[in-house]
């Protein structure tokens, strides 16, 4: 079995890893290391209620054309041939603690993901991943803020996995990018939404270098220096040496 929490360098056992915990060592491997090596984690952020609730809408109505094998008008709109991806272990590939897994031997690691959705394109076979947003704000929607690598790399990642698991994917996967209308003289109980589906062609070549790094770093004893981009080591450094 995997275990998860505190790092322990000497065990033999796969140590359980999630998709977003690889994307907080490459934002910080300082505050990544204090968390998983000697479990100091960072302060919780709020939940994304709304956003989840959009989720689960999306998941249901996707949910309804992979039980009768229709392209959803979504899918038709971008004029692929595909429709949603049936498979016994979608519950499961869905849910954050299980997600999709891969147990890398060579590191000991036990990985995992939790996916929004798959669709297989008929021509190629391929399946696609598909990973649902939700925002509202007046600007463009795109993917071309510095802040969203970390949306490209959590596709990537997925790929990685089903890859891994046997599965032929697709390099391009879709973001169903759902923007709040601000702009409307009336709530009346209802926020609509506009629809955005942007194409993301991934590249996983980064990921078995980064995990070999990865474990280098928890591997060894020594803390990571403090990452001037990072506000939480900017918090540390200015806080360390305060006295009452």
């Amino acid at each position: 079995m995997p275990y998860q929490g505190k790092y322990i360098p000497e065990k033999d056992d796969f140590y359980k890893l999630s998709r977003s915990k690889v994307d907080f060592f490459l934002n910080c491997s300082r505050c990544f290391y204090m968390d998983r090596r000697l479990g100091i984690a960072q302060p919780p952020g709020f939940p994304f209620n709304l956003n989840s609730a959009v989720d689960n809408l999306l998941k249901n109505e996707f949910d309804y054309y992979r039980s009768i094998q229709k392209p959803h008008p979504y899918i038709e709109k971008l004029g692929l041939n595909a429709v949603p991806f049936q498979h016994e272990s979608l519950d499961k590939w869905r849910q954050n603690f299980s997600g999709v897994t891969y147990q890398h031997k060579e590191l000991n690691l036990h990985l995992f993901g939790a996916i929004d959705d798959l669709w297989i394109n008929l021509d190629t076979e391929e399946l696609i991943v598909v990973d649902y947003k939700a925002t509202s704000k007046g600007s463009e929607i795109n993917l071309d803020a510095d802040w969203q690598i970390g949306y490209k790399r959590q596709m990537e990642f997925y790929q990685y996995l089903l890859r891994n698991n046997g599965f032929k994917v697709s390099d391009t996967g879709y973001f169903v990018y759902c923007n709040g209308i601000r702009e409307k003289e009336r709530f009346d109980e209802k926020l609509d939404f506009e629809i955005y589906l942007l194409d993301y062609t991934g590249n996983d070549s980064w990921i078995e270098n980064t995990l070999k790094d990865l474990v280098q770093t928890l591997n060894q004893d020594d803390i990571p220096d403090f990452n001037e981009n990072c506000k939480f080591c900017e918090y540390q450094k200015k806080t360390k040496n305060v006295k009452n």
